[in-house]
């Protein structure tokens, strides 16, 4: 790939930052602090996972086609970003007991991760070229992964140290998570700046929607997006589930007794440690066998996954699921925002990551309704897995029709 250059560097930075919220707050810390407010009903934070999901896709396309305005995509990035970091520490204050607080500061943090994310997403197109995207892309989710050792390694060590059925190590984690994901945002903020961009006219709410609706009205002219979109809707919402549900599925499964949930939360930092090079190898394996093809495999892989996972009956099978999803996990994210960013007009490019997000957050409130509610029903959470599995399948179907060649499609939604 080369040097990365300043910008580029700055730009994964904010991955290295965002990605201690993902690890600690989404997949690992909250599910289990959660659990110990609400006991017994840890299943149920993905009732609360897609509420979050339903505002911030409401919110996507307006948000977004606003933003494609000069110098307006950063000053959305930064209110986001201060609403999550503020309110991700805001988790360590919330009364014991008072678990209807807990999940409305977490919807919140939720609001404000994925928001910022539409936002950074796009500065993709103005960090590099059409070139580099895939290994960029591809390396901002690896030192993702491998930054987010850090904070929640400490946040590990903080738990381990007070105790695991204690508040504070969790509330200490918290405020950990939020530091760090800000003190990484700062060069993001400073150096990664808006080239593409549609020049400021009256009334620019007013035509952001218009806008948006012609976008809607000339569909045609953006085929392979949405064809893509609706691909991603669907194997989205199994990547996006599997890391939601996790630690509140294996906790289910093998029951909180059986296991120290110390050694499951070390687990997850492995899936971490896998997941670095696994992204690396996607990004660089995609110039040989295409980002698509790249996609497909890691598709594959998750399927296997989520088969795989309903089979587990003891710790060491969570090691391997382990190993199965951080092969993946990364590659899939960062090839879907990459081939994404290339088949997209730049100067639109907020608006088309708005619809992005829309795809895939509305995804997202079905995967992990999906697990709640099949788990209601049935009373075993080991079948709750195999609903996801349906949905990866469709958007490998739906895969098919876009095309591996994203010259192919460049000039076409440029018109």
């Amino acid at each position: 790939m080369g040097k990365l250059t300043k910008t580029e560097k700055s730009w994964i930075l904010y991955d290295c930052g965002n990605s201690a919220y993902s690890m600690s707050i989404t997949t690992a810390l909250l599910p289990i602090y959660f659990g110990m407010f609400k006991a017994g009903e840890s299943m149920d934070l993905g009732y609360f996972n897609s509420i979050a999901s339903i505002l911030i896709a409401v919110l996507s396309p307006v948000l977004g086609t606003i933003a494609d305005y000069k110098d307006k995509k950063k000053r959305f990035f930064i209110f986001f970003f201060l609403l999550g970091v503020i309110f991700t520490g805001a988790l360590a204050i919330v009364p014991k007991g008072q678990w209807q607080l807990l999940v409305f500061f977490y919807i919140l943090t939720a609001i404000g991760f994925a928001g910022s994310n539409i936002f950074y997403d796009s500065f993709l197109v103005d960090t590099t070229d059409n070139d580099r995207m895939d290994c960029v892309s591809s390396s901002g989710f690896a030192f993702g992964y491998i930054a987010s050792i850090i904070p929640f390694g400490i946040s590990l060590a903080v738990v381990w140290f007070m105790g695991l059925d204690k508040f504070l190590g969790y509330q200490l984690g918290f405020v950990i998570t939020a530091v760090w994901w800000g003190l990484f945002t700062i060069p993001m903020i400073k150096n990664v700046h808006q080239n593409h961009y549609i020049e400021t006219e009256p009334h620019a709410i007013s035509r952001s929607f218009t806008r948006l609706g012609k976008t809607f009205k000339n569909i045609s002219r953006h085929r392979t997006v949405f064809v893509f979109l609706f691909a991603y809707f669907f194997y989205i919402d199994g990547v996006g589930t599997i890391i939601k549900m996790a630690v509140p599925y294996s906790q289910s499964v093998l029951g909180g007794d059986s296991f120290d949930m110390f050694v499951l939360l070390g687990i997850l930092l492995v899936i971490q440690i896998i997941a670095f090079p696994c992204a690396l190898i996607y990004g660089k394996l995609a110039k040989k066998f295409t980002a698509k093809g790249m996609l497909f495999f890691g598709i594959f892989t998750y399927i296997v996954a989520c088969i795989f996972a309903y089979s587990i009956d003891a710790l060491s099978d969570i090691f391997i699921l382990g190993a199965l999803i951080g092969s993946a996990q990364g590659g899939v994210q960062a090839l879907s925002r990459s081939y994404y960013a290339k088949i997209i007009p730049k100067q639109n490019s907020n608006e088309f990551f708005g619809f992005y997000n829309v795809f895939g957050k509305f995804a997202a409130i079905i995967g992990p309704f999906i697990m709640s509610l099949v788990t209601d029903m049935t009373g075993v959470a080991r079948y709750s897995i195999l609903g996801i599995i349906p949905l990866f399948i469709l958007g490998f179907l739906v895969l098919l029709a876009v095309p591996k060649d994203t010259e192919k499609v460049s000039v076409f939604v440029e018109e």
